[in-house]
């Protein structure tokens, strides 16, 4: 009931108060970054939401645009700058997908979304973290974010789509907001500035 007929509701709402009662933040980190990083502030790019549908997904950038001497981007290690991973840790980074939530791209809660690319990767059970609405947050990444295996968190991503809830949703909300602003968990993988690639599942 709550996932066919009132979720959207909720998530327009709060998105839309989010933002409001957030602008002065939001107009605080436009500064900074313009200031630090330059033009662009914000980072866009295509992500495959519910049904696999493309959308285009805002983000406050987080690295420069330095390219090595062969005119290609340096690795995101060397062009994360302090004030992103700042900005990656308490994820202020992702306050831009409010706008995505309003339009109904993306849900507060949800399975997060991942590379275009990734699609042909999945396995089929994996595909079903695509018969939902993408989230802001989601179980993966209150029960470890970027330190889980890529086979971990689709596992807490099928474990969401099968028990959507209010009180589940409601509950993820406040681990997030606890995890990113006080703890600070989980958001890089070892060996990586955030996650490792993902080159898809191997059979059993």
């Amino acid at each position: 009931m709550y996932a066919k007929y009132f979720k959207r509701p909720f998530d327009f709402i709060c998105s839309l108060l989010a933002l409001i009662v957030l602008s002065p933040v939001l107009l605080i980190l436009y500064i900074l970054i313009r200031c630090n990083m330059g033009a662009p502030v914000l980072f866009r790019q295509t992500r495959p939401g519910k049904d696999e549908k493309l959308f285009d997904i805002y983000k406050f950038r987080t690295m420069t645009s330095k390219k090595g001497p062969d005119g290609k981007l340096l690795p995101d290690a060397e062009r994360l700058t302090k004030l992103g991973l700042f900005l990656r840790k308490t994820s202020l980074d992702e306050l831009p997908e409010l706008i995505n939530i309003l339009k109904g791209d993306m849900s507060l809660v949800g399975p997060r979304p991942l590379f275009v690319q990734y699609l042909p990767l999945y396995n089929e059970e994996q595909k079903r973290r695509h018969t939902v609405r993408p989230g802001l947050s989601g179980l993966a990444q209150v029960h470890g974010r970027n330190a889980l295996t890529w086979e971990e968190k689709f596992e807490w991503d099928i474990r969401y789509v099968d028990n959507i809830t209010f009180l589940g949703d409601m509950r993820i909300i406040f681990e997030t907001v606890w995890k990113a602003f006080i703890r600070q968990e989980g958001i890089s993988h070892e060996g990586s500035a955030t996650m490792e690639v993902f080159t898809g599942t191997k059979q059993e």
